[in-house]
């Protein structure tokens, strides 16, 4: 990142979501100027604070995993200390064979150290089969291999179908037979290239993580709303002079040297020189020219910090190699339905929701009795209880396509069937998330290696989001802080990453 004179060097990040975000506040403590632009109307990406019935909620992501530092740390330096909050209750079940169960404990994603470890979830026949893993030859990984293909193989299908799915589901709304192991269960995958028993080789996990046992809770909310986390950045960048433009879609990216400064047609590679030019206008020492609707921007560095195929459209002219990479990554469309009712007219099982398995053919896939799971929300107005569903997976698209009504209504029949519930909420909002969860199949790690070796290859330039290093927001914050260490010539950061990814849920064995 270059400076001329004593002009701080200046730094532009494509994208607001909180690993733009997260990438802007850190240049800022490094001394860049720093200007953050976005296409949409907003800051936050996948976060977003809502209100439902008077009451404020997320109609995004609700929680981060606090076993990893880097979101609560966040939080805690934009000012949002006092208003951090563990689940109020851990407790969770699976909707599966036509009842609520106790979620299982004593497991990793779903995959048991033993048979007992999931026992009224799995038929007789079930739990039998993952007892003669012990007696299987050694199943080889190699540099990668499908979680729930991986597993199958060793434990038997229904191992899969009723625990590691649904779990994964949660997580990337995926497929557990085409999600990666190496990128998605990094413990799991080392584990079993060093174990000739997967059962075996979680029980190595599972006493590695009680001798090193984490103190505190794993997952993280804020009252408010972890909506509340990007505003919160937000505000701290502008205080510290970053500008932030929404409304403000990044049209091309280019090696400020590829373009003819004075082109004698009046535009420079096919951009009308009237639009606007930022402070230093047409400098000969930046590094990167950055096209944004009316403006023309000048950059010592650039954070590219937006969604897969965005970042390809972008990346084309001048990294083609990694635009045709970035242009096969998949993603899954999913939908949100949060439902308030009155408290006297329901009562609801303990616990903070459940998980719903694909192979029992419900239509939502999770539900989360969140003035359970959050205290807070239950503490905004006691006569009010809201509850999440969430409906849509990768490769799914029939739901998705139906009215916000269809889908209350298909929400407040599968909450029926699960708990008894029949009131009429008070009232319902859907939030759809279309291409909202990136999809990590095998060979990810390969795929995110290659990608970065052809950005490094342009200096002044580095690339961080969720479709690289993990879909959690401590993985989305851990990628923007090696992309900015990157920028300054460390790249220990994006190496770290690459070889060891940051496993989205659950941060200990059996949690």
């Amino acid at each position: 990142m270059s400076t001329t004179g004593t002009r701080a060097g200046h730094a532009v990040v494509i994208g607001a979501g909180i690993a733009g975000l997260a990438a802007a506040h850190r240049l800022l403590e490094r001394g860049l100027r720093v200007t953050v632009l976005e296409a949409s109307g907003r800051v936050g990406g996948k976060l977003l604070p809502g209100e439902i019935a008077g009451v404020r909620v997320d109609l995004g992501a609700e929680s981060m995993l606090a076993r990893r530092p880097e979101a609560v740390a966040l939080a805690r330096e934009v000012g949002l200390a006092d208003r951090l909050r563990p689940p109020a209750t851990a407790t969770a079940s699976i909707w599966t064979r036509g009842a609520l169960r106790p979620m299982p404990k004593g497991h990793v994603m779903g995959v048991p150290g033993t048979a007992n470890a999931l026992a009224g979830v799995l038929s007789d026949e079930g739990l039998a089969r993952i007892g003669r893993d012990a007696a299987l030859p050694r199943t080889e990984v190699g540099d990668d291999v499908a979680v729930g293909e991986y597993v199958a193989q060793r434990l038997g299908r229904e191992v899969v179908d009723r625990l590691v799915e649904p779990l994964l589901g949660g997580v990337y709304a995926g497929d557990a037979y085409r999600i990666s192991m190496r990128s998605a269960v990094p413990q799991l995958f080392q584990a079993a290239r060093t174990h000739d028993s997967l059962t075996a080789a979680v029980r190595d996990i599972q006493a590695k993580a009680a001798a090193g046992r984490q103190t505190g809770p794993v997952f993280m909310g804020i009252a408010g709303g972890v909506g509340l986390l990007p505003l919160a950045v937000a505000e701290a960048v502008r205080a510290r002079g970053g500008e932030i433009l929404t409304g403000t879609p990044v049209t091309e990216l280019r090696r400020a040297g590829a373009v003819d400064p004075g082109a004698s047609d009046g535009s420079r590679d096919g951009v009308a020189t009237g639009a606007h030019e930022d402070a230093g206008a047409a400098r000969p020492d930046a590094a990167w020219r950055v096209v944004a609707g009316d403006r023309v921007l000048y950059a010592d560095a650039v954070v590219l910090a937006v969604p897969a195929h965005t970042a390809a459209g972008l990346l084309r002219a001048e990294a083609p190699a990694a635009a045709a990479e970035l242009a096969t990554v998949e993603y899954a469309s999913m939908a949100l339905i949060t439902l308030a009712y009155r408290r006297a007219d329901l009562a609801l099982p303990e616990g903070s929701g459940f998980l719903v398995p694909p192979v029992d053919g419900r239509t939502i896939k999770a539900s989360t009795f969140a003035s359970q799971k959050w205290g807070w929300i239950a503490e905004e107005d006691p006569d009010v209880v809201v509850l999440r569903t969430s409906v849509g997976r990768h490769g799914e698209t029939e739901i998705l396509q139906r009215e916000d009504a269809d889908l209350v209504d298909v929400s407040r029949h599968d909450l029926r069937e699960a708990t008894g519930l029949d009131a009429v909420p008070l009232q319902t909002r859907v939030t759809r998330w279309t291409d909202g969860l990136p999809q990590y199949p095998v060979g990810h790690h390969a795929r995110v290696a290659r990608i970065r070796e052809h950005v490094a290859k342009l200096p002044g330039l580095a690339v961080c989001g969720a479709q690289y290093d993990g879909v959690g927001i401590p993985a989305c914050i851990a990628s923007a802080y090696a992309a900015v260490d990157q920028l300054g010539g460390d790249s220990g950061g994006v190496e770290e990453l690459t070889a060891n990814p940051v496993q989205s849920l659950h941060g200990g064995a059996g949690e």
